[in-house]
């Protein structure tokens, strides 16, 4: 038998009442787009496990997508269609001001939301009773990166974000810890998403005279940093954030200048230890002939599982009973990423992230 059906298992018992009744789990993701990559694989992962959750009969979960092209307005106009499909929950988002577009939508409509890549601090400040996420905060990366920075002996550093929700809100928390430490943020300041030269900025950054660079902002942006700094001859070195860690970085970048960076993340999906993780890994290459890139689609995989838990868990499909059943019924929940436990503001509780560095040939190396 398949290793991936012990991660299953939980889900396999589904209260008679529904157990043939099908029922919808949205998945919310930016099939297009800047971020096209994640969440094209967010979308093959979410159905591969739908597919071996369905094959093991009882309740069975149909997947109904909608695109949100990594744009608030566009994820609006998805969560209000979603809304309008019948679904328990969705999954998603990746970006965390493109989830916080739709929270409210979620929310209002009482349908559980689980985000994957969505790690601002403020969306589960707002005690909403429907929202979850699979993935870790800002505020625990915020303390991973200014521990980082010291231990490279950073004395003076340059902070850079672009404004997002995601991107500020992290630049902020390092920004505080660093200097509470006493390490000198010589730069401070955002560039704008999309653009195709950014070596007035780099410049910029660079005449700060900092001993390192804390880039917050995600992969398609920080690639081509990397390789314009290169061609201009400037070697500091460089961290990023969780939202660089995408395998598109190396391909943007060339693997000379991506080689020494250093990026936060939760483990990527080939250094997951679970048995399930192993499993579903060699399912997924077996399906469609590539492992998959991004811890963030890994994750999304991660809240399916929690909400097909939460329905057969709470025995139902009222939300509010699954909200309920996922904050204190649901422990130790063996999902992909390891083992899942929410707190009562929907967030997930336990240390993930990782410092990776990239090695001359493309590759993330957990250091």
């Amino acid at each position: 038998m398949n290793k991936i059906l012990g991660v299953l298992l939980a889900l396999s018992i589904a209260s008679a009442a529904f157990a043939a009744d099908t029922v919808r789990i949205g998945l919310m993701a930016p099939l297009t787009g800047p971020w096209a990559s994640e969440g094209q694989e967010m979308k093959q992962i979410v159905e591969l496990l739908a597919d071996q959750l369905n094959a093991k009969g009882g309740t069975q979960f149909e997947i109904v997508a909608e695109d949100d092209a990594g744009d608030p307005r566009t994820a609006s106009l998805a969560a209000q269609r979603l809304s309008t499909k019948n679904v328990v929950a969705v999954v998603g988002t990746y970006g965390s001001s493109i989830t916080e577009a739709s929270q409210s939508i979620y929310d209002e409509s009482e349908i559980i939301q689980i985000a994957t890549g969505s790690t601002a601090v403020r969306l589960t400040e707002k005690g909403l009773n429907f929202f979850f996420r699979t993935c870790p905060r800002d505020d625990e990366q915020g303390r991973v990166a200014a521990k980082t920075i010291m231990s490279n002996g950073w004395k003076k550093v340059a902070i850079l974000h672009d404004n997002t929700s995601y991107a500020k809100g992290l630049a902020e928390e390092a920004e505080g810890l660093l200097k509470k430490e006493g390490v000198e943020v010589v730069f401070f300041d955002a560039l704008t998403p999309g653009e195709r030269d950014y070596a007035a900025i780099i410049t910029k950054i660079k005449s700060a005279g900092p001993d390192g660079v804390f880039f917050t902002g995600y992969y398609p942006e920080a690639g081509l940093i990397l390789r314009q700094k290169m061609d201009m001859g400037w070697n500091v070195p460089f961290l990023g954030g969780d939202a660089t860690n995408n395998p598109d970085l190396v391909k943007i970048a060339g693997e000379k200048a991506a080689e020494g960076y250093m990026f936060l993340s939760p483990p990527v999906p080939q250094d997951l230890t679970t048995e399930a993780a192993t499993s579903f890994i060699n399912a997924y290459k077996a399906k469609y002939n590539s492992e998959p890139g991004s811890i963030w689609a890994v994750l999304a995989g991660d809240a399916f599982l929690v909400a097909a838990e939460g329905v057969n868990g709470a025995g139902s499909t009222d939300t509010t009973k699954v909200a309920e059943y996922l904050k204190a019924g649901m422990k130790d929940f063996p999902a992909l990423t390891g083992s899942i436990n929410f707190d009562n503001k929907g967030d997930r509780i336990g240390d993930l992230y990782k410092v990776y560095k990239v090695d001359g040939a493309g590759k993330f190396i957990m250091q």
